[in-house]
């Protein structure tokens, strides 16, 4: 995989730049990369104690992980909800959800299969067991994991016709002025940085239904449901209508008042037709500590959000 970037400082080590700009790289890690040859500047190898040049294109060439670099590693699993086909996990906020580019180890797959071995399907791969869908690394709640392959293609299925119900909640930057309303604005990739997505005529269709729970002067609780899922979907709708999610350094939403690390969104519900026997399944996953520490601190006082 080859991402550019445009430099946009000057005068910062190479080695310390791209670990800003690749989420879930180890500085380590990226040092490794550039010593291989991986990473140019301007179509030049350099040193990891290179200096960047504002304007100067970088381009690194991240290899994908191999299967067999996989490995079961032993981690605690918030399970909310598990059968002999599926199980549904409380996804802790920081944790990747499968190996990737520059983060291969103490992810969602690797805790899987020191749990379940095995049995996961592998409809999408070696490198993906089990993941039918997915949320971002800093985005907390519930994920569905399958283990049978005919479960596998029916969730897909109902995935991709807009059957499966989820429900976030997240603290967005500024007062939104409306009670509810719907985002239905194309998500595409990010032309100036490949790391993103933006709103774009030529993006894919992406429709996010939100609801305000509360104002809070300079920060708003907001109850949204997905009606198509596209990477970043929330996070880029939001920071689009002027209110990015509050901790999202990607789409803007860094705040000096309240440093917290990583996006404040949590996917707390999944709602769903189970897939071999057809009875319908609502999950529920409560805010974590830290989202609920950061609502109180901004003056939340309506007691447990439903």
């Amino acid at each position: 995989m080859i991402s550019e970037f445009s430099s946009d400082r000057s005068g910062i080590r190479l080695d310390v730049f791209l670990s800003d700009k690749l989420p879930g790289s180890s500085r380590t890690a990226v040092s490794a990369l550039i010593k291989a040859g991986n990473v140019t500047c301007n179509g030049i190898v350099c040193k990891p104690s290179y200096k960047t040049v504002v304007g100067e294109v970088i381009s690194i060439d991240i290899p994908e992980p191999e299967a067999s670099d996989i490995k079961p590693m032993k981690s605690s699993l918030d399970i909310a909800f598990e059968d002999e086909w599926i199980t549904v996990i409380n996804k802790p906020r920081g944790m990747v959800v499968h190996p990737a580019p520059g983060h291969r180890d103490d992810t969602l797959v690797n805790a899987l299969l020191y749990h379940y071995k095995d049995d996961l399907s592998d409809v999408n791969g070696k490198l993906r067991p089990g993941i039918v869908h997915r949320i971002d690394k800093d985005t907390s709640g519930l994920l569905l994991i399958v283990k049978k392959n005919e479960a596998h293609l029916k969730i897909a299925e109902a995935i991709a016709k807009h059957e499966v119900a989820r429900s976030y909640y997240a603290i967005c930057c500024g007062t939104i002025s409306e009670t509810e309303g719907t985002i239905d604005l194309p998500v595409g990739r990010d032309p100036s940085n490949r790391l993103r997505n933006t709103v774009i005529r030529d993006g894919k269709r992406a429709v996010t239904h939100f609801k305000v729970i509360d104002r809070f002067g300079k920060y708003s609780l907001v109850r949204l449901q997905l009606e198509t899922g596209r990477t970043h979907q929330i996070r880029v709708h939001m920071a689009h209508i002027g209110h990015p999610v509050l901790g999202d350094q990607l789409y803007g939403g860094l705040r000096k008042d309240i440093p917290v690390k990583g996006q404040l969104l949590h996917a707390y519900r999944l709602g769903f037709r189970h897939p071999v026997l057809n009875s319908d399944i609502i999950i529920e996953a409560p805010l974590p500590d830290d989202f609920k520490s950061i609502l109180e601190g901004i003056g939340y006082k309506n007691g447990e959000i439903k």
